[in-house]
């Protein structure tokens, strides 16, 4: 447009429509055609119009979610992927705060955001206390990923952690263990029911432990590979070592493998193995590691749709939980006497 900034009426201008038309489809409003969405989109295209981000913060919005996660865990680049497949077809962008798992990290981040005045907020595994959070949500629509318990003004999306830890003690009782180990992390000061995914994990291979009569064993030491291999450790250098490890995580699982290779023990002949998050290692085949997929990309999209809702005025707060499933590779194989 001769230099200038190209606006929304030489949008509607182009297209044929009204701006008020426009400004309906860059909000991804309801009782949009697709036709006038498709003619609106494909003129933005055209003539390279972008929204004043600057100009809308002023009057209250800014076409973004904030989302708060810690980028180091590994299974978080599939959530993100799954918020940003979530959020296709809309205005709104992504400002990803990259955090720690503490919640004093996690809070100057999210102050940052409101800062920058967000439309909404999806926090993955925030370690918050409940009523921050909802607090919260009672200011702007949130999303929480990974957090068990729901609240009051916000809604969360998660995995049935519990059913998956059951789906891998049952999957190793079934091929003859009994000295199934658990290594887990702390629960970072949280209490039940509000609480993240490796306290519903450990919840749930205590109680399939002993609905199967067998005797539970927690190692709690962190989500990391150094963890998973002091863990292993702590596990296999006893009068009657474990035979099979549930990790709290695949990263946590490789170094179980780590502690196995160095203690000498043969994967899956004298341990078995199993994980949890199906990264994409995991599926390596000189890993090859039997996991629990809790579905990252279907979490980030779901929250995604529920955080659009909450956006476009639903207050009542939905708690989601998704099914994982056992997927069974070579790190597991029947108790050798």
């Amino acid at each position: 447009m001769h230099g200038s900034r190209v606006t929304i009426r030489d949008v509607a201008q182009a297209a044929g429509v009204s701006p008020a038309a426009v400004s309906k489809v860059l909000n991804d409003g309801y009782g949009v055609s697709a036709a006038m969405r498709e003619k609106v989109m494909r003129t933005v295209a055209e003539l390279g119009y972008r929204p004043n981000a600057a100009a809308r913060a002023m009057r209250g919005h800014s076409d973004t979610v904030g989302v708060v996660a810690d980028i180091g865990v590994p299974i978080v680049a599939q959530v993100v992927d799954g918020i940003r497949k979530g959020l296709e077809g809309s205005a709104l962008d992504i400002l990803l705060a990259p955090v720690q798992s503490d919640p004093h990290s996690q809070q100057a981040s999210i102050d940052s955001m409101l800062n920058r005045s967000v439309d909404g907020l999806i926090l993955i595994a925030p370690g918050l206390p409940r009523r921050a959070l909802d607090t919260l949500g009672a200011s702007l629509p949130t999303v929480l990923i990974g957090r068990h318990g729901g609240g009051r003004r916000f809604d969360s999306v998660m995995d049935d952690d519990a059913a998956g830890a059951a789906l891998a003690v049952e999957h190793l009782a079934d091929l003859g263990h009994e000295r199934i180990s658990h290594i887990t992390m702390p629960a970072g000061g949280l209490r039940r029911p509000s609480v993240l995914p490796q306290t519903a994990r450990e919840d749930g291979y205590v109680a399939a432990m002993r609905e199967r009569s067998l005797e539970p064993d927690v190692i709690t030491t962190d989500y990391s590979e150094e963890g998973g291999y002091t863990g292993a450790l702590a596990a296999l250098k006893r009068d009657r070592p474990a035979t099979a490890i549930f990790a709290g995580t695949d990263t946590v699982a490789l170094g179980v493998l780590r502690a196995a290779h160095e203690l000498g023990l043969r994967v899956p002949q004298d341990l078995s193995v199993v994980g949890a998050d199906n990264i994409p290692v995991a599926a390596l085949p000189q890993i090859s590691l039997t996991t629990i997929d809790p579905a990252g990309e279907l979490n980030g999209s779901t929250s995604a749709r529920f955080l659009r809702e909450r956006m476009d005025g639903r207050m009542n707060p939905v708690t989601y939980a998704l099914t994982p499933s056992l997927i069974v590779r070579g790190t597991t194989a029947p108790l050798e006497e």
